[in-house]
């Protein structure tokens, strides 16, 4: 088949989104197909195209026998609302402008969502080729952006629900990454029978145990130390003033214990401004680090971090980096609740607690430190889970299948 994929995010980009399509993009290359991703110039988190893409519009180039198709974006940091929404519309228009007519007779045209800009170039994709539509969703928008706080439910966001629900029914077949974000879309009137459930996975191949990394334990100071990683945005969906209360309540006694903050996002300037008001010594900020350094921070790590802020639709969400720290056998403390919360009980790897609770998280973190054999129980069983349940291969091929059948 000729597969067609969509997406804000790709490659040399880190993140959830970009592994993910990645990962799966490489398997159906390497099982015959042919794949196009068309994306934007890599920006993302900072806001800066690195210098082989400056001044561009279009650029095809290949990515491991994935045909990649860069377009034209407004490039900006992740902060600003405003901003990014114009980035987002952005490259909206040049997928469509400069891509579209550069691939001829696909089979199926896949677009990923967030963001929401890019299901329009999806669907106005399939139209003009003929083929069908499959959307994934990976959040759900803009319902995720009400509960944050960033807009208001009114006449505005009624329809863009509406918009929502429309490509929804559009879709030949819907693609979600929680089974919580498959029920509400049918509870809201989608056929349950076109709603299929990909969860995020890891790739083992990248993702798997080894021996501290010893140039990040000499280049940060680690040396004798507990050191306690949180690895990804630094946004409102973190809420990360909750760790930084536990690291100033742990600074005072647990003086082995280190803190890494390792990543880019809205929020970051604001942490690093408590960080220095309030004298927390115990904590470093490490910029956003390439994709092949992030197994290496997880394994320098004695435990890492999976928090996300108390809000009720943060139950339906799976944050794919559990996966990627299990894979690695490091220990987790979660603070979170929902569907992700079940997974990680369930793999007897993680220490689980209430969300944005600073109690219960030094509570965890302190019972792993001093609990050496419920340690290396925690330690063990993660590699073992993820490779049963949450392999991206498996994943990949799963999905390859629900394509197959349209």
């Amino acid at each position: 088949m000729k597969l067609v994929v969509l997406s804000h995010y790709f490659p040399p980009e880190i993140g959830a989104p970009s592994a993910r399509l990645y990962e799966m993009a490489r398997h159906w290359v390497e099982v015959g197909h042919e794949v196009h991703v068309v994306t934007c110039f890599p920006n993302h988190p900072t806001g800066m195209i690195p210098d082989e893409y400056k001044g561009k519009k279009y650029m095809h180039e290949m990515l491991d026998g994935i045909h990649v198709h860069r377009n034209y974006v407004y490039a900006t940091p992740n902060k600003g609302f405003i901003k990014k929404t114009l980035g987002h519309i952005s490259f909206m228009f040049s997928s469509v402008l400069f891509s579209m007519r550069k691939i001829k007779k696909p089979d199926v045209v896949i677009t990923s969502s967030p963001t929401f800009f890019s299901i329009f170039s999806g669907y106005w994709y399939s139209l003009r080729k003929k083929a069908p539509f499959v959307l994934e969703i990976r959040d759900l928008w803009p319902a995720a952006m009400i509960e944050l706080g960033v807009m208001k439910k009114g006449a505005v966001t009624n329809i863009l629900e509406k918009m929502e629900l429309f490509f929804y029914r559009k879709s030949k077949k819907l693609i979600m990454v929680t089974k919580a974000f498959k029920d509400n879309v049918v509870y809201r009137g989608i056929d349950a029978n076109k709603v299929h459930v990909i969860t995020n996975g890891v790739n083992q191949e990248m993702f798997y145990p080894k021996d501290k990394n010893r140039s990040i334990i000499a280049n940060y100071n680690l040396e004798n130390k507990f050191v306690i990683s949180y690895v990804g945005a630094h946004g409102i969906s973190q809420n990360l003033n909750t760790i930084l209360k536990v690291a100033k309540e742990l600074a005072m006694k647990e003086k082995d214990i280190q803190f890494l903050f390792v990543g880019e996002g809205a929020e970051k300037d604001k942490l690093k401004n408590i960080v220095k008001e309030q004298q927390i010594n115990n904590v470093t900020f490490i910029d956003s680090q390439p994709k092949e350094m992030i197994p290496e921070f997880y394994n320098a790590s004695d435990l890492c971090l999976v928090p996300l802020k108390d809000i009720e639709l943060f139950k339906t969400f799976i944050p794919s980096k559990m996966f990627e720290i299990m894979a690695c056998g490091v220990p987790i403390v979660a603070s979170l609740e929902g569907e992700a919360a079940d997974i990680l009980n369930q793999s007897k790897a993680a220490e689980v607690v209430k969300p944005d609770n600073a109690v219960e998280i030094k509570q965890a973190i302190l019972k792993l430190k001093n609990d050496k054999s419920l340690y290396e129980f925690r330690k063990a069983n993660g590699p073992a889970f993820v490779e049963q349940n949450y392999s991206r291969k498996k994943l990949a091929e799963k999905y390859l299948e629900l394509i197959s059948d349209i």
